[in-house]
């Protein structure tokens, strides 16, 4: 097998990572591309969910650095930061510490990771051609992935005019990325905001060298309650 689960922004959504997890079925390698926690109801669950799967990726995003009070919450509106000081109360120190020690991007020889973006990880939204041309053009690797914007998209490059052309990924997007170098962006597990509620991720099958985009209904109400 040579299948990589790709997900991101779980926002400590036990429901909605479950059922990302039974609807994948079979994979043999996990990339977490970071905010495991933040406004949902179950971090600590979340952590030892995603903890169990011993991603091969797994990295910190903003809301999982401002619940471990290594960003300040000044930098988000009301409900971020208040949903961090909750999730920050209910972290024992061991999940604080290892949200706090994860890396906010990184690379294999197949592909370059970041929460944001490869020139900002944190903060930088890739939403636009501009900022996924930066992203390609500052690595080699011919996969970069990136989470935190929630949207579902893939951009592909096109090296001799500099120019990258990019599209949101709806469910079943199915990406042939052999010989080209592409963006993706799984979408968000937890917290979809590209007009589909349902959990999103990707799979990357190694040996075909294709990615495809995926959705999957979860229990929204046991998330609320």
């Amino acid at each position: 097998m040579a299948r990589t689960l790709i997900i991101a922004d779980i926002h400590a959504n036990l429901a909605a990572l479950e059922a990302v997890l039974a609807a994948a079925e079979s994979f043999d390698e996990v990339w977490n591309l970071g905010d495991t926690v933040g406004y949902g109801p179950d971090p600590i669950s979340v952590c030892e969910r995603v903890d169990a799967l011993k991603p091969a990726v797994w990295l910190a995003g903003n809301h999982d650095l401002a619940a471990t009070g290594d960003l300040s919450l000044g930098a988000f509106n009301q409900s971020a930061a208040e949903a961090a000081v909750w999730t920050s109360d209910q972290l024992p120190d061991r999940w604080r510490n290892q949200l706090r020690d994860l890396p906010t991007s990184g690379a294999t020889e197949i592909a370059s990771f970041a929460h944001g973006s490869v020139r900002d990880p944190i903060w930088e939204y890739v939403l636009t051609e501009e900022s996924a041309l930066a992203c390609l053009s500052a690595t080699t690797t011919g996969l970069v992935v990136v989470g935190h914007s929630h949207v579902a998209l893939r951009a592909s490059i096109d090296i001799r005019r500099q120019r990258v052309s990019l599209a949101r990924s709806e469910a079943g997007t199915l990406l042939n990325i052999g010989g080209d170098r592409w963006l993706i962006n799984p979408g968000s597990v937890g917290q979809p905001r590209d007009g589909d509620p349902r959990a999103a991720y990707a799979l990357l099958d190694r040996k075909a060298a294709r990615v495809s985009f995926h959705r999957v209904p979860y229990d929204i109400a046991r998330t609320q309650r």
